[in-house]
This record gives structure tokens, C-alpha cells and sequence, in this order.
């Protein structure tokens, strides 16, 4: 942030809404800050999501710390 952390938590939680939106919207997944969460009852969708919000992450220069995903 070009501003220092002044409304740092509001601004990214802006950012993961926008890279996210359709997949907000259709329930598959949940963002709140630095969280994010797949849920998805059909098992072999999961996968599908999944790598969908890490290319989304990836294409915006964020990335995932693979010691925090359960």
C-alpha cells in the first residue's frame, strides 16, 4: 500500500471481493480479510474451486502459505 497501513483491512478486503466475486456470489466460496473459504457439498467440485480462487490469487500477485490451508 502506497499510503502505509492506513484502512489496509478494508482496501484487501475490497480487492478479495472484486478478484472473487462470481464465486462469492454463487456461494462456492467466503472471503473475510486474509481467509478464505471453499465450501462446496458436491466433493469432486472442490477441487475445480479450489484451484480456480489459487489461479485468481496468482494472476493478482497474492499468494497462499501452504503451512495455513486445512
Amino acid at each position: 500500500m502506497f499510503f502505509g497501513l492506513t484502512n489496509f483491512p478494508v482496501i484487501f478486503q475490497m480487492i478479495m471481493n472484486k478478484i472473487l466475486w462470481d464465486l462469492i456470489n454463487t456461494k462456492a466460496v467466503r472471503s473475510f480479510i486474509n481467509d478464505v473459504i471453499v465450501e462446496i457439498k458436491e466433493e469432486e467440485g472442490y477441487n475445480v474451486v479450489v484451484e480456480e480462487v489459487v489461479k485468481r490469487l496468482a494472476k493478482n500477485d497474492l499468494y497462499v502459505k501452504p503451512e495455513k490451508y486445512k
